[in-house]
């Protein structure tokens, strides 16, 4: 049921970073961190979906002033009671309009978060919104996953992502409309629960698109935070977007 906060209620955040994803993972964060910080350069730093914190308390920690924007009160107070969490500011509202008093030198959106975005028009608003925060020289990064259509044999949407005795997940894609959406089921004491995530998938190049719309020009694109080279194997991508000095 989707409630005020959106799909990341109460229920997915009480157990959000509960998860044994690679994404979690101490030196994982930590090498996001580091990389986030040397990108603002001393300056101020906007992160787009903070939810309960992963990334924006190390950042804090690295000495970079962070603020938040996010649609779900319950991912936030997540934030809020970890050491640390209560010193970062927060907007709570839609990142693709939601705006916050003063410039930043960096603004960053991770783990596909640009996909929450279901649609074309909010995307490219969320582009737009970005350029109109960054100081001149200021970077907007966003990791998000290639779509992975290659998996899709002739004439199926699905993809699974997990499978277990208890649990199952898979994608759903429609690549007419670039639709998407994960889907869990799940079987605890016998009894089964269900839940779906829409999401818009988007390619690089279309990303880039975007940002020129905003007024931003590519800078670079690695596999990952660890800035290896983009390639046509690569699973996910970080990109870097600059807003032009003068």
């Amino acid at each position: 049921m989707i409630d005020q906060d959106g799909y990341f209620g109460e229920s997915v955040a009480q157990r959000y970073d509960d998860s044994s994803s690679e994404m979690f993972q101490h030196d994982v964060v930590a090498v996001t961190a580091d990389v986030l910080a040397g990108l603002a350069a001393g300056g101020r730093a906007l992160e787009l979906g903070i939810g309960t914190g992963r990334v924006a308390v190390p950042l804090a920690e690295r000495g970079v002033q962070v603020h938040g924007i996010d649609l779900s009160r319950a991912m936030v107070a997540r934030l809020r009671a970890k050491p640390g969490g209560d010193a970062i500011g927060v907007t709570i509202g839609d990142f693709a309009t939601t705006t916050v008093g003063g410039t930043f030198s960096l603004a960053y959106l991770v783990f596909n978060t640009i996909m929450n975005l279901t649609t074309q028009e909010e995307q490219v608003a969320c582009f737009r919104n970005v350029a109109a925060h960054l100081a001149p020289g200021g970077c907007f990064v966003v990791e998000v996953m290639v779509p992975e259509l290659r998996k899709l044999p002739p004439g199926q949407q699905a993809v699974p992502f997990q499978t277990g005795a208890s649990g199952w997940a898979f994608d759903l894609y429609d690549v007419a409309t670039q639709q998407m959406s994960s889907n869990y089921v799940e079987v605890v004491d016998g009894r089964g629960s269900y839940r779906s995530i829409p999401f818009r998938y988007v390619w690089p190049a279309e990303l880039d698109l975007m940002a020129q719309l905003a007024g931003l020009r590519l800078r670079e694109r690695w596999d990952g935070w660890t800035r290896a080279p983009f390639t046509n194997e690569s699973p996910s991508h970080v990109s870097v977007w600059e807003k032009p000095v003068g």
